[in-house]
């Protein structure tokens, strides 16, 4: 019971954070595209409770950054007025999923002020409203991504397993070849022949084919294990005795078997190609501005003043680090419940 609970609860911290990533045109406050250049470099905007006054407030507030004369990107906080955070504001119209379409956002504050959950980066863009949406790109890398790979993984493990002859030892070869090659260092080189100056949505799709077609070889031979062993059963026997066809069998008693190796390759495919996503768009062959994704944000890092001085351009990674740690627990716990129903 404790191995399902593990399951549920891995799945749940998934659920949610998919869902917030989703839904980030009504959790983000600003367009991530909206530029302040008065304001770059705005460290995260910080929450009070009790004013310069020592009045206490129940809802929270923020002040109004301003610049300090003396100091260049360094800011005050302009203790003369307060802003009262308020939920369910109007601002910036968006879409969910490209189908709804709205303009009211779950927090937000009244200008001039402007709240930087994650601060701002030398356009002034909000860091936060950037990774929401930035992670609508890198997930869905990684989620299409891997679905391409086990298909191809699916397709390619049931035919040499359950064929055999010299069907199984041409795709075996093939596959061994797949997996000693570097898939990094494949990836960047097949990268680098695909035309660089195309548009975001193409750029997009692109990535998503060549990673999804260079990692299928461990799904497959995973498959064709199973397959193999599959296939030998009684019951499978008795059936091709009725008249039962290969589709038949295929369907019936042999593809159930793969369904939880699958879903385990999908838990650790996931956050594996999502970070070949976020490493291609860091040095400049993905997806690029003014698109945002967790890799173009992280590119930032590449500046030695950014690196040293604004920690909150870190964001991004750690985003990224909450959804892998997600996706590993959630293909660890499926793993247990594997073994422990073979047992």
């Amino acid at each position: 019971m404790r191995k399902k609970q593990k399951i549920v609860a891995a799945l749940m911290l998934l659920v949610a954070l998919h869902l917030a990533i989703l839904l980030a045109g009504f959790i983000a406050p600003y367009n991530p595209a909206t530029q302040n250049r008065d304001f770059p470099f705005v460290p995260p905007t910080r929450f009070h409770f009790a004013d310069a006054r020592g009045h206490f407030h129940l809802r929270p507030f923020i002040y109004q950054w301003t610049v300090r004369p003396e100091g260049f990107n360094e800011y005050e906080e302009a203790r003369g007025r307060e802003y009262p955070v308020q939920f369910f504001v109007r601002g910036p119209e968006y879409t969910i999923a490209g189908l709804v379409r709205s303009d009211v956002h779950l927090f937000g504050v009244e200008g001039p002020a402007r709240i930087f959950l994650a601060g701002s980066d030398g356009f002034g863009r909000d860091q936060f409203s950037r990774i929401m949406y930035g992670g609508q790109i890198s997930l869905a890398a990684g989620l299409l991504a891997t679905g391409i790979s086990l298909f191809l993984g699916l397709l390619v493990g049931c035919i040499s397993g359950f064929y055999g002859s010299w069907i199984d030892e041409s795709a075996m070869r093939l596959v061994e070849l797949f997996l000693v090659l570097p898939w990094l260092y494949l990836l960047l080189a097949v990268r680098s022949f695909l035309p660089l100056h195309i548009s975001p949505t193409q750029t997009f799709f692109l990535l998503v084919a060549v990673i999804g077609t260079i990692g299928w070889a461990r799904p497959a031979r995973l498959v064709r294990g199973i397959v193999l062993s599959a296939k030998g059963r009684k019951y499978v026997t008795a059936s091709r005795g009725f008249g039962a066809t290969d589709s038949y069998i295929l369907r019936r008693h042999v593809l159930p078997h793969t369904y939880g190796v699958l879903l385990t390759q999908a838990a650790l495919l996931v956050p594996q190609y999502i970070v070949a996503e976020v490493t291609l768009s860091f040095l400049g062959l993905g997806v690029s501005e003014p698109v945002s994704s967790w890799g173009n944000l992280l590119a930032n890092l590449q500046q030695y003043n950014v690196l040293a001085s604004y920690w909150w351009m870190f964001a991004p990674a750690l985003a990224l680090v909450i959804i892998s740690l997600g996706y590993l627990k959630v293909a660890n716990a499926i793993h247990e419940r594997l073994q422990s129903d073979s047992i």
